[in-house]
């Protein structure tokens, strides 16, 4: 286990996101070329089969944030990771598609139309048999075609992260788990009128089965410090992921938008006055000072130390 971050060279401070960007734009290419290739293939092999590449090629070229791999590799990179690596990399495209999946899978779920500006896959698939006459609803066909995107860029994801070392191939796998079972706690407590939009739970400890669980920034984070063989992060790592997750919630709750619209509408437009929004605005404030506490005592250069303070705030709205 290294103790000390590697890789450190004089004058990088200023070249953190440089740094970072330069690793993405390689993320980038191998998520470009596997599309590109399977594209090829399929076309050849069975072209009815395309359908399904180009969905998820779509969506993935359509997505600009790329939150999970930027937040694994900040963690990979403060840890002092070789920005050269080839697992970050692929750990990178293996959090992208599995982050794919998941929409795809969320826009059926809510009969959502649009995503990343553009028409959802149940939507078009379900147009597209309609305007073609075929056999059967239109609505089951658009969402089964759908699912099965879905479950292609779940698979692609489990392909890149097939060859992770066993520690990092351990936490996809956990979050694989998690991140199924948060979809389905949060689609129930819908369904049951037991949601409660204020976020309350994420402030302290968001465990398993929370639809928008704190394992999502923990297990990116993690598989970051894993690839860099930096088990002495584990702690101020999860530390900062526990406490940026709350701030980045409360302030979803206060700024509406997916995941805080209905009941949580209800409740900022009915209780939350100025003084309520002030007091919620001072939890962040502590998440945030917490989060800096965890920075503040963990084994990285200091410039990354300003990089992962930054990209708290970026994360929380500040």
């Amino acid at each position: 286990m290294t103790t000390a971050p590697r890789h450190d060279r004089p004058g990088r401070t200023a070249r953190t996101g440089q740094l970072r960007d330069t690793v993405l734009d390689r993320v980038e290419e191998r998520l470009a070329r596997l599309l590109a290739d399977e594209s090829r293939i399929r076309r050849t092999a069975d072209p009815r089969s395309v359908v399904l590449v180009a969905g998820v090629a779509e969506l993935v070229q359509a997505g600009a944030e790329r939150a999970h791999p930027v937040i694994c590799l900040t963690g990979y990179l403060a840890a002092g990771g070789d920005p050269d690596g080839e697992d970050v990399v692929d750990a990178c495209a293996a959090l992208e598609l599995l982050d794919t999946c998941l929409m795809i899978r969320e826009d059926v779920r809510q009969n959502a139309t649009l995503r990343r500006g553009i028409p959802t896959l149940h939507i078009s698939h379900a147009a597209e048999h309609e305007r073609n006459g075929w056999r059967g609803e239109s609505r089951r066909f658009g969402e089964g075609t759908a699912v099965l995107a879905g479950d292609l860029a779940a698979a692609y994801g489990d392909r890149f992260a097939a060859g992770l070392p066993p520690r990092a191939r351990e936490l996809w796998e956990n979050l694989r788990v998690e991140r199924a079972l948060g979809a389905h706690a949060e689609a129930a407590a819908a369904t049951e009128y037991l949601d409660d939009a204020w976020p309350g739970q994420c402030l302290e400890d968001c465990g398993a089965g929370c639809g928008a669980g704190w394992y999502g920034l923990r297990h990116a984070l993690l598989i970051g410090a894993a690839l860099a063989d930096r088990d002495d992060l584990r702690e101020p790592y999860e530390e900062y992921a526990r406490a940026l997750h709350g701030a980045w919630r409360i302030r979803g709750f206060l700024r509406g938008g997916p995941g805080f619209d209905g009941d949580a509408q209800f409740l900022r437009d009915i209780f939350f006055d100025a003084s309520a929004r002030e007091r919620a605005e001072d939890t962040v404030a502590e998440l945030l000072a917490r989060a800096d506490a965890a920075v503040a005592g963990a084994p990285v250069a200091p410039h990354w130390r300003d990089e992962l303070r930054a990209f708290a705030r970026r994360v929380a709205g500040c």
